[in-house]
């Protein structure tokens, strides 16, 4: 089926919008709503991240009927009210029995196409920042890019994958008439209103290049579109370089902690994962943190979170007051980041190493 046939831009907008809102008949939608004598008082920088997965919405056959179900899974996780919410990678066209073409469907950066739109009218609506992963093209070229679309709709940054498999570099099937280009490994992360996200898309879970990238340049959480789930190799990523990663997959949708925790995952029945997390959180080295503890608790009591994890010599702590900066916790007791601690030992290593 030729995709410029099958898919009009005006119509399908105007379908598609038209749902938006709609959700799922018969569906609950949760909400973290609460009577006023139940909700406690919000941190600064405390907020909701949320990722959804494909499970349940392939194989599919058309491309339109893809995108509006992706919408209505995306309705159920606005009832948590959601500061950020990741998409599966290339969630309008993996595993779609149509066939279009990548030139067809890749749409621009700087004139979004009916799929950035639509996404961005939601983005809108529900006042969220969300990932929206699909296929770019920029002065020639063509990306498998994660774009992160803000709350009023405009798109804030972008993200091409920086590794990509053989087979999307070079054209091998009926529907792949251009190849993908790999991203540049300087790429940016994009600061919102309430911190710096970055970006990763399934391949790049393989080589820790862009992860160490995003750390470098302040990423508190990455997003992580894919097709395969990634595994056990984000709970690393995320203890190693101290953020929060959102996955959303093929499979399945997970919130990993920056203590390489999960906080949660979809299941059977309920295909998104969410977390309310606290920014205003670092991850620290035993010593001297261990040796401090007693004192750090004897000023500061219930205003600090310190969870002890002995076999990754690592101490996570967190402030749970409005006007208690973590970091100034950390200089007040002279204790060191992992990320410091790992700085100061790499010069080190570079200045003396033979």
């Amino acid at each position: 089926m030729n995709n410029s046939k099958s898919f009009s831009r005006r119509n399908f907008i105007r379908k598609t919008s038209a749902g938006i809102g709609a959700g799922i008949v018969g569906a609950a939608i949760p909400s973290c709503s609460s009577s006023t004598d139940e909700v406690k008082k919000k941190l600064p920088r405390e907020i909701i991240i949320a990722g959804v997965d494909l499970r349940g919405l392939w194989p599919d056959t058309t491309r339109e009927s893809r995108i509006t179900r992706i919408l209505q899974r995306m309705e159920l996780v606005a009832g948590i009210e959601p500061d950020l919410i990741c998409l599966p990678e290339l969630f309008d066209t993996m595993w779609v029995s149509e066939q279009y073409r990548i030139s067809e469907v890749a749409e621009s950066e700087d004139t979004p196409g009916p799929v950035i739109l639509l996404i961005a009218e939601f983005a809108k609506k529900y006042n969220s920042y969300v990932a929206c992963p699909i296929y770019t093209k920029k002065d020639g070229n063509y990306f498998n890019s994660c774009l992160l679309i803000d709350r009023k709709g405009n798109i804030a940054g972008a993200y091409h994958k920086i590794h990509p498999v053989k087979s999307e570099i070079l054209p091998s099937g009926p529907t792949d008439d251009v190849g993908i280009k790999p991203g540049s490994f300087d790429q940016p992360v994009v600061t919102t209103d309430f911190g710096k996200v970055g970006m990763q898309i399934c391949y790049d879970a393989n080589w820790i290049d862009g992860w160490e990238n995003c750390r470098k340049k302040g990423a508190e959480i990455v997003m992580f579109p894919s097709a395969f789930p990634g595994g056990r190799i984000l709970n690393h990523y995320a203890e190693r370089f101290g953020y929060y990663i959102v996955s959303a997959t093929g499979q399945d949708s997970r919130i990993v902690d920056m203590s390489g925790s999960d906080l949660d995952s979809s299941s059977t029945f309920v295909r998104y994962s969410w977390a309310r997390i606290n920014l205003e959180k670092v991850n620290t080295c035993t010593w001297p943190t261990n040796d401090k503890i007693p004192e750090i608790f004897k000023k500061y009591g219930s205003k600090l979170e310190i969870k002890v994890r002995d076999n990754t010599s690592i101490i996570t702590i967190a402030s749970l007051d409005t006007d208690l900066k973590v970091m100034d916790v950390v200089r007040e007791f002279g204790l060191s980041t992992v990320d410091e601690n790992i700085k100061s030992s790499e010069e080190a290593q570079v200045k003396y190493r033979l």
